[in-house]
């Protein structure tokens, strides 16, 4: 398995973020985390890169320890966060050259390149991120998350902010990418789901609420994915 978690848990003072949550994520999957807003979507993808530890509860990535060892699994999972923090006054192709030294990357100018290329940026790679649509922006941070050739990637709303034409472009990428790599990613937008991903886990209230691939849930419930999305979770009369 790609991405193991058993009863992780996050607790900030008195509120429960993610509630003992378990899951399994085979190597080569392509897995939607679907959720409201504030159902510990993003907080759980924090703990997955070892961005911030668990307040119970144990995980794997790729058979490394997630609390244990959380420097080694940062070294495996490529993570774009759902802010992409980026510094606006870099170079496109200066700011991926300095995060591949920071991964320690050895082949710098190979791999910034290729990254280049996989996420359509050779146009903008000599202007300013600063002086670059969201859209681009996301790609530069979908780069710099595959810089150093993770094995896993952690993507929170990868196409938000993204025109019809760059949500396509970013889908093709990322179904590329699936190919050869475990993907988990989060997304408000159903029509992605049902375009990009094998499995759905769905996530409430800190809760999992709802585990299982696309065809399986379609048929058990006889539901677009946006009224099993509502039903699961509560939401009846609005995402």
């Amino acid at each position: 398995m790609s991405i193991q978690v058993n009863q992780l848990t996050k607790i900030y003072g008195k509120q429960v973020a993610v509630n003992e949550i378990s899951f399994n994520i085979p190597t080569g999957q392509i897995v939607g985390f679907l959720g409201p807003n504030g159902a510990g979507k993003s907080t759980t993808m924090k703990m997955i890169t070892g961005y911030i530890p668990p307040s119970s509860g144990t995980g794997t990535v790729c058979g490394i320890d997630m609390v244990e060892d959380s420097l080694n699994v940062r070294k495996i999972v490529g993570y774009l966060p759902e802010n992409n923090p980026l510094y606006l006054d870099m170079y496109v192709t200066e700011y991926l050259d300095f995060m591949a030294g920071l991964s320690g990357v050895t082949a710098i100018k190979s791999a910034v390149k290729n990254v280049i290329s996989l996420t359509r940026l050779t146009a903008e790679r000599h202007k300013k991120i600063g002086q670059l649509s969201k859209g681009f922006r996301q790609r530069v941070g979908l780069a710099q998350s595959l810089i150093h050739e993770p094995k896993v990637l952690i993507l929170d709303e990868p196409t938000s902010g993204l025109d019809p034409i760059q949500v396509m472009e970013m889908r093709n990428v990322i179904k590329e990418l699936g190919s050869e790599k475990t993907v988990m990613l989060s997304t408000h937008i159903m029509q992605e789901v049902e375009a990009m991903c094998h499995r759905v886990i769905i996530i409430n209230q800190g809760k999992i609420v709802g585990d299982d691939t696309l065809d399986n849930l379609k048929n058990a419930k006889n539901q677009s994915m946006e009224e099993i999305f509502r039903n699961l979770t509560g939401h009846v009369d609005h995402i």
